[in-house]
């Protein structure tokens, strides 16, 4: 790695601080345009820099890291999941991965927030009925939705945006309930007045309102399955603002069309860039396209953070975000 001005790819176009910044520091090659990169265009890009910036949209699989340059030393990823990466081929191969975490939890949480007031005070269908114009005036059974105060809300995932995703519940008046892999500290516990629970299923039973704030691994795909699912009320809402994999989304999809499920807000999908035909035109679900993180000042955050991996890493030191194999 040179000891200064590395070679930098950039795989898509980012906010002009982040860019101007990066122009700054380093040999870089900026995106002309925001299309993604091809697999052929990801590989040239690997084969010529020093350092990668990738988006998490870019695959970096072993495939692809097989055809890196000797350069290629630090893969600084542009966002907090590396789910497409390979870390550990990468690593095996010399080259280390970084990413940007904490900068989106207070976005995320945000998000969903919104998203449950949207599914349970039915903001879609009132909007469509203004925009299309089909609204003749206020009626007293028009457009009924439920109060949030008194609620219970089920966590699941309890890190730093579920807990972001919490303070925000107890100021609207929920009773925050969650399920994590390990328990908060009594007092995190005290100061978030959660309840915990150890089984998962006797949470989703009595929840008003799920959301999923927990990443993708192997334990988690499909965490709620078929039969999880139908352990929910039919008067329950699901909101996931995290993985699209946690969810089994057909079965999801089938639930809602049933009536089994009473609603869903989805910032996510288990495959990305595809919506299950079953969930569009759900009067129930309100669909966004991965909004949750879509700030100018977290976008921003996540390319400085981007921008200390790799002058940290190209001054000879460990980049402070170092994703580590088996750390995931």
């Amino acid at each position: 790695m040179p000891a200064s001005r590395p070679s930098v790819v950039v795989t898509r176009r980012l906010p002009e601080p982040v860019e101007t910044r990066l122009k700054e520091l380093f040999q870089v090659e900026l995106r002309e345009t925001d299309a993604p990169m091809s697999r052929d265009e990801l590989a040239a890009a690997m084969a010529r820099a020093d350092v990668l910036v990738p988006t998490i949209t870019d695959i970096i699989d072993a495939p692809l890291i097989a055809q890196a340059g000797a350069g290629l030393r630090l893969i600084a990823n542009y966002g907090a999941g590396v789910d497409n990466i390979d870390v550990a081929t990468a690593r095996s191969r010399g080259i280390l991965v970084s990413n940007t975490p904490g900068v989106t939890t207070e976005d995320t949480a945000d998000m969903t927030m919104a998203l449950i007031m949207a599914v349970t005070r039915r903001l879609p269908e009132g909007l469509a009925a203004m925009q299309g114009g089909t609204w003749t005036g206020w009626s007293p059974m028009a457009f009924l939705g439920g109060r949030l105060g008194g609620r219970r809300l089920g966590i699941l995932g309890m890190g730093r945006i579920g807990q972001a995703v919490a303070r925000r519940a107890r100021a609207f008046g929920m009773q925050v309930h969650y399920h994590n892999r390990r328990r908060l500290r009594p007092e995190v516990e005290a100061e978030l007045e959660a309840t915990y629970w150890e089984s998962l299923d006797q949470m989703v039973a009595r929840m008003d309102i799920l959301s999923v704030n927990c990443p993708h691994t192997p334990s988690t795909y499909h965490l709620l399955n078929a039969r999880r699912l139908k352990l929910l009320k039919p008067t329950a809402v699901l909101v996931n603002t995290s993985r699209g994999e946690v969810i089994d989304e057909s079965a999801l999809a089938r639930g809602l069309k049933s009536g089994q499920i009473a609603g869903a807000g989805l910032d996510v999908y288990e495959n990305v860039g595809e919506t299950s035909a079953m969930l569009k035109g759900l009067p129930n679900v309100v669909l966004l396209p991965q909004m949750g993180s879509a700030t100018i000042e977290g976008r921003i955050e996540m390319g400085e953070k981007v921008i200390i991996n790799i002058k940290t890493f190209a001054d000879g030191h460990r980049p402070p975000d170092q994703v580590v194999p088996g750390m995931l």
